[in-house]
């Protein structure tokens, strides 16, 4: 009865998590008892959201595919508005980070990695749920993933022995010394997005949590509306970050450079 009490009174304050409770672990208690994985909440939770935005992307094309004119927008606020609306936010983010000419081929990912990681860091503020970014091996994959998409990319768009040209500079007498300091700077990305996304959503759900245990009744709201604000800083902080390192992988400027010497 106690445990039934304290469930109650957490979610009429926004502060399931707080009492000790996810869903998920609850269903592993039922499912599997004395076998609960903690990390499995972080996984089945992540995919969850990735399953979320594929059944979102369906919807869309159905929508789309029963239109007369695409051009012309539906009346209102619809799904397909708000779809298009998103799309146009990140493109016009893409153009200004990436450049215009490159940013129809990197705007895939980019809306994909925005969207994953905003929708990772807001599922911690509803009731029963722990934000799949504040485990540190979420945040380390999206990291290396982001890291291999802009190498990878790089070596395509400028060829393995051109790309690997921008890290010694554009003074072939300095390349010596640049070169192992550009490779160690660029292996040292992935860690640091994967470090400050994980610091960031690891504070701001541990300070929730904390006030919520101190003033259940108000406070808790306050922190959501932060915790809102903090959610999509941080997804776009990643992004953002990620599109400057497509926009450097990529760009053609220190290979024109040495061309030109």
């Amino acid at each position: 009865m106690k445990r039934l009490a304290l469930l109650i009174t957490s979610f009429a304050t926004f502060n399931v998590s707080a009492a000790g409770f996810t869903w998920i672990e609850a269903a592993q208690g039922a499912l599997l008892p004395g076998n609960e994985i903690k990390e499995l909440h972080y996984i089945l939770t992540f995919g969850m959201i990735g399953f979320f935005i594929l059944l979102a992307g369906l919807v869309y094309r159905s929508k789309l595919s029963s239109v007369v004119n695409i051009v012309i927008p539906d009346k209102g606020i619809t799904f397909r508005n708000l779809v298009e609306a998103y799309g146009q936010f990140i493109f016009d983010q893409c153009k200004l980070v990436i450049g215009e000419k490159s940013a129809p081929k990197y705007f895939g990912f980019v809306a994909t990695i925005f969207l994953v990681i905003l929708l990772s860091n807001l599922i911690g503020l509803i009731p029963g749920f722990l934000p799949p970014t504040e485990f540190l091996n979420t945040t380390i994959a999206l990291g290396i993933f982001s890291f291999i998409f802009y190498n990878v990319k790089g070596c395509k768009e400028l060829g393995v022995i051109n790309y690997l040209k921008h890290f010694a500079g554009p003074l072939w007498y300095m390349a010596i010394l640049i070169f192992p300091i550009e490779i160690l700077s660029n292996l040292i990305r992935p860690v640091s997005l994967a470090l400050r996304l994980r610091g960031n959503m690891f504070g701001d759900h541990l300070v929730l949590t904390k006030f919520s245990e101190l003033a259940p009744a108000i406070i808790p709201i306050i922190f959501m509306v932060l915790g809102i604000l903090v959610s999509i800083i941080q997804a776009y902080v990643f992004t953002v970050l990620s599109m400057v390192y497509i926009s450097l992988a990529v760009s053609h400027h220190d290979h024109d450079e040495h061309a030109a010497h």
